[in-house]
């Protein structure tokens, strides 16, 4: 009986515990998971920052990008034809995407292949993009001037992606 009394008291113990717990668990989800305790609201979205355009087109030629991406209307040192065609133009893909769409495809080239990438040649024979992987070479500043830089790029008569 002695032990019967002893545990009410820590049961109850418990389940006080337990309640206050749950509480504190559900203020946190309808806060946004604890978010705003640390000044972050719920609503909290990452954005890339604004990359500068010309600096973007500084490093396409740094990079040498121009060798396997031609770029309609700009004007590049002189590629081998062996080299030509390897990747995607690029001009015409500016008004089709934002510029986080640029920035993931240079970061991460194996996340979105174009379907008929295998039939152009953009891959290799491991079925994965033959565009290097450059975050190891490119600064994140780097990266978003790049992509900034290829969001800029216009073919005449295409609307820009909003």
């Amino acid at each position: 009986m002695k032990r019967v009394i002893v545990l009410i008291p820590l049961v109850i113990v418990y389940a006080g515990v337990f309640l206050v717990s749950c509480s504190r668990e559900q203020k946190q989800k309808e806060a946004g998971g604890g978010m705003a305790e640390h000044g972050m609201a719920a609503s909290w979205k990452f954005t890339l920052p604004q990359g500068d355009p010309v600096e973007g087109r500084n490093t396409f030629v740094q990079m040498e990008c121009y060798k396997c991406h031609e770029v309609k209307g700009q004007t590049f040192p002189a590629v081998a034809a062996a080299e030509k065609g390897v990747g995607p133009e690029l001009s015409q893909m500016a008004g089709m995407h934002p510029v986080e769409f640029f920035a993931e495809a240079i970061m991460n080239p194996n996340v979105v292949i174009d379907p008929d990438a295998e039939k152009k040649g953009y891959l290799g024979d491991d079925g994965k993009s033959k565009m290097p992987n450059y975050n190891d070479v490119l600064t994140i500043k780097q990266a978003l001037d790049l992509a900034s830089y290829l969001a800029s790029l216009k073919e005449e008569g295409r609307k820009s992606h909003p």
